[in-house]
């Protein structure tokens, strides 16, 4: 499963850009995967974005993924979904996307974890790690329960929360396959900060 080691997260309240712009700019510096999280839009408007954003990612050979719709993913020929702990289980968003489909499931504790490894998930995100204020998400975990985690399970982990160019390292020597960033990437220039993440993952 390609990461590329990081995986862009989209944000409506950073940066002030269209989910387009953000996205164009940070495909231009070589990110290789799009998670696109859009809360506060209707089913309709997440769907209609979904697909300008699919063709997007499709012109720079990058994944694409849908945050917590299934049948939105399925819909717009996405990669694959990503689902929160109050989303379709992995079960039933495999009966809706198929085999050949990618699901991620966020996940808090080692318990959630190995649960989302054996309902047949291809990767978990794990968090949060530090603090963070794009969502509430909870107390921060911290690299030490990260490690574990990464120990624990088989499938692909990926960190998220918090994370910038400050604390990566410490990300990255936990193991993890690949790291989960929006507002790092979105205040300022985003294609110069999505640059610095992607040297810092390649030289590591």
């Amino acid at each position: 499963m390609y990461f590329g080691g990081l995986c862009f997260i989209t944000d409506h309240n950073t940066g002030g850009l269209s989910f387009l712009d953000m996205t164009q700019a940070v495909l231009r510096a070589g990110a290789g995967w799009v998670q696109y999280r859009n809360k506060n839009a209707s089913r309709l408007k997440v769907y209609e974005e979904a697909i300008k954003l699919k063709d997007l990612a499709g012109k720079h050979n990058a994944v694409f993924i849908v945050n917590d719709y299934s049948d939105i993913a399925l819909a717009v020929d996405a990669d694959g979904v990503h689902l929160g702990q109050d989303d379709l289980p992995v079960k039933e968003a495999r009966k809706i996307l198929g085999k050949g489909k990618i699901i991620g499931v966020s996940t808090h504790c080692i318990e959630q974890a190995l649960e989302a490894e054996q309902a047949g998930a291809d990767y978990i995100g794990f968090g949060p790690v530090f603090h963070t204020s794009t969502k509430d998400a909870g107390n921060p975990r911290g690299t030490v329960l990260l490690g574990e985690i990464k120990n624990k399970v088989s499938i692909p982990v990926v960190a998220i929360g918090g994370i910038n160019l400050e604390n990566i390292h410490s990300i990255l020597e936990t193991g993890v396959d690949a790291v989960a960033v929006a507002s790092a990437i979105l205040k300022g220039d985003i294609e110069e900060n999505a640059g610095r993440f992607m040297e810092i993952i390649k030289a590591f």
